[in-house]
């Protein structure tokens, strides 16, 4: 490798790292606990009236504090959600959410899935099986992807 090569990859390495550092290390501190939000494009009184919350975020019980309210401009509903107890910093990290193991890719999971059956009535799903195959290294990387995608809702 070229010297002005690995001083590029050794500056960037070093901004990712800075950066993640940074995140990590906010001022007043992000105990990993903060609020998840959506916005429905339904009511108040539709998404939530102080019983049990949204299916599926129903199934959480005790462990979900759920506060609702109108969204800005007029543009339907704020659902925000987090767990009661912040999880262990340990089943928080970047290797555990990589694995399925932190605790609130579920909760994220099912707060997407309660804006999907309050705005159209059914969760949709991408088709199986899928048009890419995982023979090939781009199926491969589409369906790493996709699994990632549908653990939390974004890559």
């Amino acid at each position: 490798m070229k010297r002005s090569s690995r001083t590029l990859l050794l500056g960037a390495s070093l901004g990712a790292a800075a950066v993640v550092r940074a995140r990590r290390h906010r001022p007043g501190g992000d105990d990993g606990n903060r609020w998840l939000v959506v916005t429905v494009n339904r009511a108040v009184a539709d998404v939530y009236e102080g019983g049990p919350p949204p299916r599926p975020l129903d199934r959480f019980g005790d462990d979900l504090e759920v506060r609702v309210r109108p969204a800005p401009g007029d543009r339907g509903t704020e659902l925000s959600v987090r767990l009661r107890r912040p999880p262990p910093s340990g089943v928080t990290s970047l290797p555990a959410r990589l694995a399925g193991r932190d605790p609130r890719q579920e909760v994220r999971t099912a707060l997407r899935e309660a804006k999907a059956l309050l705005e159209a009535g059914e969760v949709m799903l991408p088709d199986h099986p899928p048009t890419a195959t995982g023979s090939t290294p781009a199926g491969k990387l589409v369906g790493l992807l996709g699994r990632r995608s549908g653990g939390e809702g974004v890559l």
